[in-house]
């Protein structure tokens, strides 16, 4: 930059030093709001089953179903492990959603665009190949923080459909496309509505297997579930 133009430059910030600390508060509250999400993916990323199956020698994707989930956990490991692994996911899920909540500001959508992190975090998670969980657990995580009502509403939607049913995928499917109406019937703002309906699209992709299975009549059920057919034989 030749002479004159560095000194004209330096001169303009000068006169205008609010619009020079505008920008530079405006940097920082970017690089903050991508700081807390990009943790929030991180935390993600630990999965539970496959930290715990490290410290057991055990890659819990070369078992069962193939998930890194609580379900395939406790078919394969046993409820022990399988309680780990759903303590370390709603965990961290938590984690994600509160820290959003603490040092995020006034940005109303961050909370649950860390929330979204989190849980694409625990699906495609960086530090274990990008292959992960199928992100109900960490979703109970995030809600507990930012809509404990949601999951209450989600908890006996599941139970509900897996009494009726013995299909966990089928009923975590129903139990996430819950969140829309329960946004619609509580009158719950844009951020919550649009994150709603994000999490029950994104649970139909992650449990799209299952659903294959369903159609083809080959999906497992969980048969200790069924009380009420055990109620009718």
């Amino acid at each position: 930059m030749p002479a004159r133009a560095r000194w004209s430059f330096r001169c303009s910030r000068f006169r205008n030093p609010r619009l020079t600390a505008a920008q530079g508060l405006a940097h920082n509250a970017a690089m903050s709001v991508l700081t807390l999400l990009l943790a929030a993916y991180l935390l993600g990323s630990l999965s539970g089953s496959l930290l715990l199956g490290k410290l057991r020698g055990v890659d819990i994707r070369q078992h069962g179903s193939g998930n890194a989930g609580g379900t395939n956990a406790l078919r394969t490991q046993g409820w022990k492990f399988a309680l780990g692994t759903v303590l370390v996911d709603v965990g961290k899920g938590a984690l994600a959603a509160w820290l959003a909540l603490r040092f995020g500001g006034d940005v109303a959508w961050l909370p649950y665009a860390a929330a979204g992190a989190a849980v694409l975090g625990h699906v495609y998670p960086v530090f274990h190949g990008f292959r992960g969980g199928k992100g109900a657990g960490t979703l109970v995580g995030v809600l507990l923080v930012l809509w404990p009502l949601a999951v209450a509403v989600m908890i006996g939607s599941w139970l509900l459909v897996l009494v009726a049913s013995g299909y966990v995928g089928l009923s975590t499917i129903l139990a996430g496309a819950m969140l829309v109406p329960l946004a619609l019937a509580t009158e719950a703002g844009p951020e919550r509505l649009a994150f709603a309906v994000a999490v029950a699209l994104f649970l139909v992709f992650t449990h799209r297997s299952n659903l294959a299975r369903l159609r083809a009549g080959v999906e497992p059920r969980f048969e200790r579930a069924r009380l009420l057919r055990r109620g009718r034989a």
